[in-house]
């Protein structure tokens, strides 16, 4: 692993990642915000998994986070959200390829070579958390925004006992009656929809439910709420009688702007849960 960067950050420090990843078979970057409280002890851990188009960078620099999670001393980790570089298949298309790696394993060429972001997100990156800094792997939680509130929330529902409390920014909820969900699974996992609910959210809270709290923020004015069928989510949460909240926030879009503006919130609220 090589340090690219590392910048004092409210008394802490920011500090940006690359290494190679066998799981991808690719070099990765990643965000890494280690509060003062890391240089004596091991601090808990969030997640933050960006959607569409993004890298490491836009959570780090536009989300708000670090000011949160210092007053929290939790450290929070900001994973690219594909695979990268000469050789790895990409569309031109923004939402499938490089930029969109949807955190599924890939089965279908040309992306089963790389595109196998569930494993590096589930496995590989917490085992590099683990063995490189001061982490409590004991204590996570996770969060995301768009197609990263579909990774966060499928990992969770996945992975019992791995993560506190999840939450999410306009999370695409349903993909498997999305558009955001229906072209990426197509071409990602073929066209047996039996392998696509292993990773849509509203399906595994259906069937499993989750052992943790749930806080889930959309914007009123987001233009892709019908994408991201949040109703889905909530009526499998209902069923359930699962503890989470909901909350249609006015005026807000999906933008970071939304993002920043109650990140402070969805931080206390998973550090509330990682004491």
């Amino acid at each position: 692993m090589e340090t690219v960067s590392e910048i004092k950050c409210h008394n802490g420090i920011q500090g940006v990642y690359t290494h190679r990843s066998a799981a991808l078979s690719c070099d990765m970057t990643f965000g890494l915000f280690l509060p003062q409280l890391a240089q004596s002890q091991k601090v808990p851990l969030i997640w933050f998994l960006s959607g569409l188009t993004c890298t490491h960078e836009n959570a780090m620099v536009k989300a708000g986070a670090q000011s949160w999670a210092a007053q929290h001393d939790v450290a929070l980790i900001f994973p690219d959200t594909s695979p990268r570089g000469v050789g790895v298949a990409d569309d031109e298309a923004f939402d499938l390829g490089q930029g969109a790696g949807f955190y599924v394993n890939a089965t279908q060429a040309p992306w089963a070579p790389h595109f196998k972001m569930w494993d590096y997100i589930a496995e590989e990156l917490p085992s590099v958390m683990d063995s490189s800094f001061p982490i409590d792997m004991s204590r996570q939680s996770i969060s995301g925004h768009s197609m990263g509130g579909h990774g966060a929330l499928t990992l969770a529902l996945r992975q019992p006992g791995r993560f506190k409390s999840v939450s999410a920014f306009a999370p695409i909820c349903n993909p498997m009656k999305s558009d955001w969900g229906i072209k990426q699974f197509t071409a990602y996992l073929g066209e047996d929809k039996g392998l696509w609910a292993a990773h849509d959210a509203s399906q595994l809270m259906a069937e499993h439910g989750f052992d943790g709290p749930i806080l889930i923020d959309n914007g009123s004015e987001d233009p892709f709420l019908e994408k991201l069928r949040p109703e889905a989510f909530a009526d499998a949460v209902a069923a359930r009688g699962h503890n989470a909240q909901f909350r249609l926030q006015p005026g807000y879009d999906h933008s970071y702007f939304f993002i920043s503006t109650f990140m402070q919130e969805h931080i206390a609220f998973h550090a509330d849960y990682l004491r």
